[in-house]
């Protein structure tokens, strides 16, 4: 009985710590799926990965949420509304606190973005959507900031094996591309 009310008294802040923990494997993994996309290692004849792209933005959005709205619950931070969502307004780790709501903010609506692109026009929407991987990068800090895993050798094990993918796919798409060789020969 003492664990079934140990449990519930932590309840909230295992759901956020849950949540906020699927956001970053999800948001990685959507990184991942998005420079794949827009890169060359998948090209037109490959699967089109658009939906998987969309339904795992759509998922990191509703994770972000929950690890937000599960910490008002939290008997021990009790924080307001304020306090999870304006920067700088917590008083409990600050910065880390801070750098995660504008990588929250950031993510969801560079997400939802997606859905205004006939409103704000295709070329300004795929600039606006390259901000994508510093808001990312900002829930990856915020993580290992302030997780309450971030120290563990299995949450380090996880973030790295969700980090390496997307640094490896970033510097591939950054590489310059190079032209096919010329099929004209010399006379």
């Amino acid at each position: 009985m003492a664990a079934a009310v140990d449990i519930h008294a932590h309840l909230f802040w295992i759901t956020s710590r849950a949540a906020g923990t699927a956001a970053l494997l999800l948001s990685s993994v959507a990184v991942c799926v998005g420079l794949l996309i827009g890169g060359r290692l998948v090209k037109r004849r490959g699967p089109d990965l658009r939906v998987l792209h969309e339904a795992l933005s759509i998922a990191t959005i509703a994770a972000i949420v929950v690890h937000a709205a599960a910490l008002l619950g939290d008997g021990y931070l009790r924080p307001t509304i304020l306090d999870l969502t304006v920067p700088f307004v917590s008083t409990y780790k600050t910065t880390w606190m801070s750098i995660g709501i504008i990588g929250g903010w950031s993510m969801v609506l560079l997400g939802l973005s997606y859905y205004a692109r006939s409103s704000i026009g295709q070329e300004r929407w795929r600039i606006l959507h390259r901000f994508t991987g510093l808001a990312w990068l900002l829930g990856l800090v915020h993580s290992l900031g302030e997780g309450t895993d971030a120290g563990q050798v299995w949450f380090l094990g996880c973030t790295g094996g969700v980090v390496v993918p997307v640094v490896v796919l970033a510097l591939v798409r950054s590489m310059p591309r190079s032209s096919p060789p010329s099929t004209r020969t010399a006379r």
